[in-house]
């Protein structure tokens, strides 16, 4: 099975670069690669890619700029396998990326999503842990040993809501599932994770490899940065857990309903982000802040 892997491209070119680098390197060629340039201004990327002559990478750029949400959707539209990655342009797969992929849905064959164990990079390339990784990996992400953990419906919904431990841009879906489950409107800033529950609450499967295999890159001037510092992460956080809370509410399931309304993994996410948002948030930004910890 070739895993067809996909790029969404506006960046830096020579992560781009990287990134690309690492496809190259698996050590199973069973793959394709697809880079969609959302027109970057900077015309030596396609030279670039020209120059690789490489026939297992496409590239292709789109005719006007269609914005991050609506590039993930070109990227499913072009897609032909069954699973498809849907990479980000400055993170790293390791050269057993596509194995522990291919090996986990060989073992979990109803398996809609795919999450291989993840390590964190900064800007430069250097390994780091800050403590929302920590969180994710040491406290949130299934534990119980090296073998494949496999979530499906309500416990995939609560185990997610509870807080979120994925890492978007390492994860392999069925394709059929992503052109089912469209990306929800209106929340742009925790999209992934508005997705990922509505595969779970159509009784979907989550299988969680935790060997190592990918590298995600963690800027520190990043967008998901800025949008802590002026409100709109716990404004679009708050919004959706009031959604997820009535979604479980209305198929019964009690325990995502709960942790839905307690949220508080993200509440702690809050309290640790508050000093920094009065250092140099808005004051749009402290008022969200302060009602993301207090608001019920």
């Amino acid at each position: 099975m070739t895993l067809e892997i996909f790029v969404p491209f506006w960046g830096d070119p020579e992560l781009l670069y990287l990134t690309v680098d690492s496809v190259r390197a698996q050590r199973n060629d069973d793959w394709r690669l697809i880079v969609i340039d959302d027109c970057y201004p900077d015309a030596s990327v396609g030279e670039w890619f020209e120059a690789l002559n490489d026939d297992r990478i496409t590239y292709a750029r789109n005719e006007e700029n269609l914005g991050i949400t609506e590039n993930y959707r070109e990227a499913i539209r072009r897609a032909t396998g069954d699973y498809i990655t849907i990479l980000g342009c400055d993170d790293l797969l390791h050269p057993n990326y596509v194995d522990v992929v291919l090996a986990t849905i060989e073992a979990v064959p109803d398996a809609d999503v795919v999450q291989p164990g993840v390590e964190v990079i900064d800007e430069h390339g250097t390994l780091i842990r800050p403590l929302v990784d920590r969180v994710k990996q040491g406290v949130l992400a299934p534990r119980g040993g090296p073998g494949i953990a496999v979530l499906r419906a309500e416990a995939m919904a609560t185990s997610l809501i509870r807080g979120d431990w994925l890492y978007w841009p390492s994860l392999t879906f069925r394709t059929d599932t992503l052109r089912r489950i469209d990306f929800r409107e209106g929340l742009p800033i925790i999209q992934d994770l508005a997705l990922l529950m509505d595969v779970a609450f159509e009784g979907g499967c989550l299988a969680y490899n935790p060997k190592l295999a990918f590298s995600y890159r963690r800027h520190g001037g990043s967008a998901s940065q800025k949008t802590l510092l002026d409100g709109r992460r716990f404004h679009d956080e708050r919004t959706y857990y009031r959604q997820a809370r009535n979604l479980a509410a209305r198929k019964g399931w009690r325990r995502t309903a709960t942790a839905a309304r307690l949220r508080a993994m993200s509440r702690l996410h809050a309290i640790a982000e508050l000093p920094g948002v009065l250092r140099h948030g808005t004051r749009a930004g402290l008022q969200s802040t302060l009602a993301h910890i207090f608001a019920l």
